[in-house]
């Protein structure tokens, strides 16, 4: 069994204990969140419906802060002597799921 949830902005598929990053949460780590549901697949059946949808929920256990890698950002503009260097680390919370609630 596993679903695909919406987090951040971003889906991703998950199956109950896969640890995924997510954009940072403000939840401290041993807490609980739960993640809305896009789409559950349970063996044969696929279920995609929004009204089913709007009761099923990911159930997923905070387990870490994390920073991600160093996105380095050059700007130049050529002729002018115009140099701007920027840097940038996305802060990702680690999640690891515990349950899936089934659809009913």
């Amino acid at each position: 069994m596993y679903a695909i949830v919406r987090a951040g902005g971003r889906q991703h598929k998950v199956a109950v204990g896969d640890v995924l990053e997510i954009d940072r949460v403000g939840v401290k780590p041993g807490d609980s969140v739960e993640l809305s549901t896009i789409l559950v697949v349970d063996g044969e059946t696929v279920t995609s419906d929004p009204w089913v949808l709007a009761g099923v929920k990911v159930h997923a256990e905070v387990v870490d802060h994390t920073k991600g890698d160093k996105i380095t950002i050059l700007k130049y503009k050529n002729k002018t002597g115009y140099r701007k260097r920027m840097g940038h680390r996305q802060k990702h919370t680690a999640v690891r799921i515990t349950g899936i609630d089934t659809a009913k």
